[in-house]
């Protein structure tokens, strides 16, 4: 099968995330770079791929690679690349643009160079001087990272942490790609209790348990590059039936939800049951300052309140105050904590056993980490309650 090379873009921080995930998946040619890994694969992979990346941002194409200092160069290094190996002649193909520290520092002339260029390739290959581009799409991307030019199609469309469960979204959701990273940092499996006293809209306990039944989260969901004739529905339903195959739905799972907000938590209820997973994740409205657990382990995974605001600072910080008293009681459990809070240490009362840079949007944050003993025995953690 034709061998093809391929880029999982990702936030800052969660590429080395990304690359296990694609060595899980069994693609051990790779290299990470920041912001992507880049990996050689055959057709398959832009299917599997799709459908089972947790913590990527979607996955491109790579059609060529050169430097370019000159219009002439971009045009000319472009042109000679196989354009018809990949586009149909009804393609549409808009072009996208991003330059950095490059020569050609004007994006509008590049993406329109791109574009004049490849339809020249096209014209070669398929014999005609008019293209209707009224066919599947092929978002074509030129990216300039100091006069190196990557030409890229996209196979995803829209972003991969577009799972499909999230109809309804709270004031200042977490990405799901994030999400899910922050669970897979955590080191969680499905025989340990887990939770998210602000649970928001729910997605970190769903990402969790997404990842504890094993469900690939691009399961139920649609990718640009379905529509492509270059890749055969067969290998698309075959993807499918292996991930419907591999699910397990008989894990027992404790997963709990919990937020101050009674109104957010029917909106979690909706996401949980969108998701599939509504019978797997219990939500509570309660404060942090009242969580307790009977279990003996577990993780509590969480993204609480920032303090961005200046009106939000004081109660903030109140809020962290009570989660460092929490961990106290909770003195067996670890807690893994997202916040962009500068003072967030001082407030819980103790530093961070581990720290990790990350990103929420274009926030800059810290995964605050805090291990706890490691379970002596498992049936500890066989009673119920919380």
């Amino acid at each position: 099968m034709k061998a093809v090379e391929l880029i999982a873009t990702a936030t800052f921080g969660l590429e080395s995330i990304v690359a296990q995930e694609l060595r899980n998946l069994g693609y051990d040619d790779l290299t990470v770079d920041n912001g992507k890994v880049i990996f050689t694969a055959n057709l398959m992979a832009i299917c599997r791929t799709n459908i089972w990346l947790r913590t990527a941002d979607r996955v491109k194409l790579k059609v060529g690679e050169f430097k370019a200092a000159t219009f002439d160069e971009l045009f000319d290094q472009t042109r000679a690349l196989p354009w018809g190996d990949w586009l149909p002649a009804d393609a549409r193909f808009p072009v996208e643009g991003k330059s950095v520290k490059s020569t050609l520092y004007s994006v509008p002339d590049c993406q329109a160079i791109v574009k004049k260029a490849v339809v020249e390739s096209l014209k070669e290959r398929y014999h005609r001087d008019w293209f209707p581009e009224d066919g599947p799409l092929y978002k074509i991307e030129v990216a300039l990272f100091k006069d190196i030019a990557t030409l890229t199609i996209d196979t995803t469309g829209p972003g991969l942490h577009k799972r499909g469960y999230r109809t309804l979204i709270g004031e200042a959701p977490l990405k799901e790609t994030v999400a899910a990273a922050l669970v897979i940092l955590s080191h969680w499996d499905h025989d340990t209790p887990l939770i998210d006293p602000f649970c928001g809209s729910g997605t970190i306990p769903i990402e969790a348990a997404l990842l504890g039944l094993n469900i690939a989260p691009g399961l139920n969901r649609a990718f640009v590059s379905e529509d492509w004739p270059n890749i055969p529905k067969e290998q698309w339903q075959q993807a499918r039936q292996e991930a419907r195959e591999l699910v397990q739905w008989d894990q027992k799972l404790y997963i709990i939800g919990t937020d101050i907000d009674p109104q957010i938590l029917k909106v979690a209820r909706r996401n949980v049951e969108e998701a599939g997973v509504g019978q797997y994740i219990h939500f509570q409205a309660k404060p942090v300052s009242a969580l307790s657990s009977k279990r003996k382990y577990g993780k509590i995974i969480c993204n609480p309140p920032y303090g961005e605001r200046i009106g939000e600072r004081n109660e903030v910080a109140k809020l962290y105050r009570e989660m460092g008293r929490v961990s106290q009681k909770l003195d067996t459990w670890s807690f893994y904590i997202l916040t962009s809070h500068p003072h967030f240490e001082r407030l819980f009362g103790r530093p961070a056993d581990k720290r990790r840079k990350l990103y929420n949007g274009n926030i800059q944050v810290q995964l605050y980490q805090y291990f706890g003993p490691r379970p002596h025995k498992r049936q500890e953690d066989n009673q119920h309650g919380t």
